[in-house]
Order: C-alpha cells, then structure tokens, then sequence
C-alpha cells in the first residue's frame, strides 16, 4: 500500500512537469527555464503553490496574484498522470516494462492535451519518443550470466515503428487519393490531406514501444473511441476534422493493458 501510495504522488509531481511541456512545447519554449511562472501577470509561482491538486484547491482555481483563473488542465493533468501511472505499477510491478511503458504514457498524455488545444503533435514527443522506445526496447535484449544479446525485442520495435507508422500514413494516402483526387471532393477546411503527419510519428512512436502487434491493434481500435466524438463535433460545429492523437493514445492503453483479452474475443480460440 506505502509503495502504491508512492507511486501515485510520484505520478502526480510528473503531471506538474507534464503541464509544463504541453504549455511551453508548442511555442518552442524551454521546459527546464525559466521556472514555473503565472502566464497572465509573470509572476513566478513559489513551491507552496505548485504542490499538485491541493494548491489548486487552495488557490481557489486562481493565480495567487493576478487572481487570473488557472486553466483546469493543471490538476487534470495532475491526476490523470498520477492514476494512470499507478496503473501501470499495478499491472506490472517495480519491473523494467513498468519503467519502459511509464516513458510512453508520459509522451501520449503530452502528445494529447497538445493536439487537443494545437492540432499539432510535437517531435519531441513522437520522433523523440521513438527513439527513446527503440532504445528501450532493445536493451531487453541484453541477457547475464552469461552475457548474450537477444535481437527479438529490437526487432519486435523496429518492425512497430515501420508496421505502426506505415499503415496509418497509407490508409490516409488511400482515402486522399479516393476521396481528393477520384471523386473530386472539395478540400476540408482546406486541407487536403485527412491524416496528419503527427499522427503518422505518433504511432509509430507507440509502436516502438509495445510492436507491431499492439500497434495494429491500437491503428483498429481508436476510430472506434473516436466516432462518438467525431459525431458531436459534426453536430455542434459542423466541423469534419478532429485531433486524432488523443484517441491513438487512449487505444494504445488499451492495447497494452488488454490486448490479449481482446483479440481472445474478436478471434476465440477453442
């Protein structure tokens, strides 16, 4: 109990700095300096009232100073990291996947609330993640005593990152190339291309991390969380387009905690 109550105020001070880089990223800012400041009146925010969800609370959902409304992002953020991460810990322990998938979970949640608000999915996040994921991944190759080197896993992950990547950037191909240029439709909100190239990295991104199984998996699952979304978007604003990557990131969860369970129910086998 001590451990997973650890675990989650150690999840939560990583949402604080999470709420850092979804706010600085897109304006190509530092994440490290300056330090945490008011973005209303500039006004640095001492220690006592950047303790998560409780210095919000405390503060009234308001800047000390400038009494300029503090977005409610901040402690979602917070808590959302703080849960999900003790989720993991949960599912798998003090153990070096718990670490490794802890890596990608922070990147979805920074990749998600920026996409959210700026349509845009920082290279930080999805290139910079891939690396990271493939560099990961393949140190699980290493075995002791004696000392081998396993390929499966830094195979497993490469093939995620081209598997992942590829067939999300062909099937946007394919429905720009149906829908663009054989029936002639009119550009949506000018654009003419329906599948980002952030989204492409970002699930190549995922891949990198869990391969390409639960790569395919989580390319199949997040229109699916997605639809309902797309629906009320269509209705309340007329409008066709929405950020993909929060629902690639909610159905690479998925995909990681219960891949097995779901392909066990499309595909039983007896």
């Amino acid at each position: 109990m001590i451990a997973k109550i650890f675990v989650f105020i150690f999840g939560s001070i990583v949402g604080s700095f999470l709420n850092v880089c979804i706010h600085r990223m897109p304006k190509s800012e530092s994440v490290v300096w300056p330090r945490s400041h008011c973005p209303k009146c500039q006004k640095r925010i001492p220690g006592y009232d950047n303790i998560p969800f409780i210095s919000y609370i405390l503060l009234k959902g308001r800047c000390r100073f400038c009494k300029e409304k503090i977005s409610l992002r901040y402690p979602l953020v917070e808590l959302l990291t703080a849960l999900l991460t003790l989720a993991l810990f949960i599912r798998f322990g003090l153990s070096y996947n718990f670490f490794l998938y802890m890596v990608m979970l922070w990147g979805l949640i920074i990749a998600t609330f920026v996409d959210i608000r700026h349509r845009i999915i920082p290279d930080e996040v999805s290139i910079g993640g891939m690396i990271i994921g493939f560099i990961m991944v393949s140190v699980k190759g290493f075995t002791f005593n004696p000392l081998r080197y396993n390929f499966h896993p830094m195979l497993r992950s490469l093939l995620g990152i081209i598997i992942g990547g590829g067939i999300i950037y062909l099937t946007g191909a394919l429905f720009d190339l149906i829908y663009f240029k054989w029936l002639k439709k009119p550009a949506i909100n000018g654009e003419t291309e329906s599948m980002g190239g952030g989204d492409v990295k970002l699930l190549a991104m995922i891949g990198a991390f869990v391969g390409w199984q639960k790569a395919l998996l989580t390319f199949f699952l997040a229109p699916f969380l997605g639809i309902i979304v797309s629906i009320i978007t269509l209705i309340k604003k007329n409008d066709h387009t929405i950020p993909y990557g929060p629902f690639l990131s909610m159905a690479a969860l998925v995909s990681l905690f219960w891949a097995d369970k779901i392909i066990q129910l499309i595909l039983p086998i007896k």
